[in-house]
């Protein structure tokens, strides 16, 4: 199964989540990204067929390995773009918001020169 933006978006949410609690549920989902609960319920049954997450006690999520490394990957990309928007002048607001879409269809090569460039930029 290849997995869209939407899906690579609920594992980052489950993710983001999963750091502020052990316990992360649809419901919590649900809240964090604004959708219903057919919706989740569908989303989680798709990763969970997929082999990205399992649904454990009282309807825990939890990530798989693999769920975990396109939930970081996809994490990792938000912060770093958000961060270099930010340092370029655009707005918390905008630079979130740009980071979101670009996260998804960003090479690995353009991400890591970009990450690189950062990097060195806020270490002057």
């Amino acid at each position: 199964m290849i997995l869209k933006e939407s899906g690579e978006m609920y594992l980052e949410t489950i993710y983001v989540l999963s750091k502020k609690s052990n316990y992360v549920r649809s419901i919590d989902v649900c809240e964090e990204m604004g959708y219903s609960k057919p919706s989740v319920s569908r989303a989680v049954g798709l990763l969970k067929e997929g082999g990205y997450l399992t649904v454990g006690n009282e309807g825990a999520l939890n990530l798989t390995p693999l769920g975990k490394e396109i939930a970081e990957k996809t994490y990792e990309r938000h912060t770093v773009l958000s961060k270099l928007f930010m340092s370029l002048g655009v707005s918390e607001e905008a630079s979130t918001a740009d980071a979101c879409k670009i996260e998804h269809v960003i090479s690995d090569e353009t991400f890591d020169a970009l990450k690189k460039h950062l990097n060195e930029h806020l270490n002057r």
